[in-house]
């Protein structure tokens, strides 16, 4: 009897263990690194997103990082035509536009762990040496940059405790500012085994002249990376036509990879499908079993599902004029364009974006420009280039009594413009615009006066606002305390407030720490809202801005007003 007791108690014990074993092995990091080949732009950010959103359905804590090859600390001070939209997450880190797709997509604030540039890589490392941490060592790539870049990638799966960290790595294999990256990653697949994946996106181009798709730049993509020591453990492959079974099983002898490990990410008419896309393809259930963990549930996407519906069917259309003076490259206002969808979807309209350009605007074209756009918004942007031209479009929309978004530098220049033809101060501007100007209706804020350096300086990340209850603005959020990011130098000049609110434009948000205008309305307007916040940023699929949503649904309401 006492035997087998002990035998009873033996077993509990060894059952107890093996269940702890078990559960600290399910407990540890796993990493994910997305790499590309053959071209760039082939949607690496949209790939990763669409796995991480799989996997987050599937009850695992997920989180995506973009590695950066470029020099720059950030892309804070890169002109938007080299490098399209800085994106500000909560914590006040400028960002790679790419973390806007991952918030769009996972529901979640990322941070500025989630994005890595050389810049920053290597001035941490110049930092160590400077203070004597390598302890008389010579500095090189490898082992120094290397360990750097991978502590930068291990310490955001330590940070929250995530089950699954997503690594995209920007450019392709074979450019040679990402070499240090692609090292890092070899060393953390060995160091790591069945911890680390690979995912490599490569495209299949189809030849029209042979009406052939070809494989071999994947082939030749692979192989690139086989010369660094990384061997893909999946591949997905960007194509126009769809990928038989025998080409998937070429591509995959050739490459070395399990057949089902060969995904097929077919062209779609919104990058909102690929998450469903990747499901049908299995690349979630793939990526687990390589990874050794449990599928865990099924992934229900009915949500996404009726945001796709409400998004591809739509019931109406209407118009938004987006002026800015980047719109030759549409990546420079990505979150604005996104959030129109998001909000459409919301309303069950489909939006169209008439892309017009703020130096082409003037008195005698206006008019003509903006001839059947039912709404107006007004972009973000510095410097005084194409100024004049969305003062003239602010007051054609406020005139015409058109719904009017302006947003961050639009919110300043719906006040120049109220400045200039209501309240009658000739030449008020802005004194980023004019610093002699005799009404500086915006100037630059007071803890900006002092600073120099132009890198990550400006007010950046989420401030609160508190909104007053009998303003649109508040009728939209349905709260008076909102928080929203910020990137700006230059605010709303109190002096100027009560002439201003006198004329019929009210400031209906502050900063509760600094009084800080925040929102500009006009009561009179339909819909006059200017906010010196970027509510795009914080729009995502399954949350679209309040703001967003108030302002197409006027641009909605306008419509029938001009149809009846």
């Amino acid at each position: 009897m006492v035997g087998r007791i002990s035998l009873y108690f033996f077993i509990l014990f060894f059952a107890l263990v093996y269940n702890d074993l078990i559960l600290e092995n399910l407990s540890t990091t796993k990493y994910i690194f997305v790499t590309g080949g053959v071209a760039s732009s082939l949607g690496k950010g949209i790939i990763a997103s669409s796995l991480a959103k799989l996997l987050q359905a599937r009850g695992y804590k997920v989180t995506i990082q973009k590695l950066d090859p470029y020099i720059n600390v950030d892309p804070g001070t890169l002109n938007p035509y080299e490098h399209g939209e800085c994106y500000v997450t909560e914590d006040g880190a400028e960002t790679d536009l790419d973390l806007g797709h991952y918030e769009r997509f996972l529901n979640s604030p990322t941070s500025q762990a989630n994005n890595v540039t050389t810049g920053r890589i290597y001035q941490s490392v110049i930092n160590k040496e400077r203070r004597g941490d390598f302890l008389g060592k010579t500095v090189q790539i490898i082992p120094h940059i290397t360990d750097e870049i991978k502590r930068y990638i291990k310490v955001l799966g330590s940070k929250k405790k995530f089950d699954v960290v997503i690594s995209e790595i920007g450019g392709t294999v074979g450019d040679i500012e990402s070499l240090p990256y692609i090292e890092a990653v070899r060393q953390m697949k060995w160091e790591l085994g069945s911890d680390a994946l690979i995912i490599h996106l490569t495209l299949v181009p189809f030849l029209s002249a042979s009406g052939e798709l070809k494989t071999k730049p994947t082939q030749h993509s692979v192989k690139q990376l086989l010369e660094n020591g990384v061997q893909p453990d999946v591949l997905v492959l960007r194509t126009e036509h769809q990928l038989t079974p025998d080409l998937k099983g070429k591509v995959a002898l050739f490459c070395n990879v399990s057949k089902d490990a060969v995904i097929e990410s077919i062209d779609v008419s919104t990058i909102y499908e690929v998450p469903i896309r990747m499901k049908e393809e299995k690349l979630d259930v793939i990526v687990l079993k390589k990874l050794g963990l449990p599928l865990g549930e099924e992934p229900d996407l009915a949500s996404w599902n009726d945001f796709l519906h409400r998004y591809k069917y739509p019931k109406k259309e209407v118009k938004v004029a987006l002026i800015g003076k980047y719109v030759e490259l549409r990546d420079a206002y990505k979150s604005i364009a996104e959030a129109l969808i998001h909000a459409g979807a919301a309303n069950e309209c489909r939006v169209k974006v008439e892309w017009i350009h703020s130096e082409k605007i003037n008195e005698e074209n206006v008019e003509r420009k903006l001839k059947g756009c039912e709404g107006i918004i007004i972009a973000p942007g510095f410097g005084h280039r194409g100024i004049e031209g969305k003062i003239t479009a602010a007051r054609y929309a406020r005139e015409l009594k058109i719904p009017y978004f302006g947003i961050c530098l639009g919110m300043q220049i719906a006040v120049i413009e109220f400045a200039r033809n209501i309240l009658g101060l000739q030449g008020a501007d802005s004194t980023e615009m004019n610093q002699l100007t005799k009404f500086p209706v915006i100037d630059l804020m007071d803890e900006q006066k002092d600073i120099i350096d132009k890198g990550g300086t400006m007010r950046l990340g989420s401030y609160l606002c508190n909104l007053k209850k009998d303003s649109k603005s508040y009728a939209a959020y349905g709260k008076t305390k909102i928080s929203e990011r910020h990137r700006h130098r230059y605010e709303f000049n109190n002096k100027y407030l009560e002439s201003f609110e006198k004329a019929g434009m009210r400031a209906v948000g502050y900063n509760p720490d600094t009084d800080l205008v925040e929102v500009m309305e006009i009561p009179s307007h339909p819909w006059y809202i200017g906010v010196q916040f970027h509510p795009e940023y914080s729009s995502t699929v399954l949350q679209p801005h309040p703001l967003f949503v108030a302002f197409i649904a006027a641009v909605i309401e306008n419509s029938k007003n001009h149809s009846n």
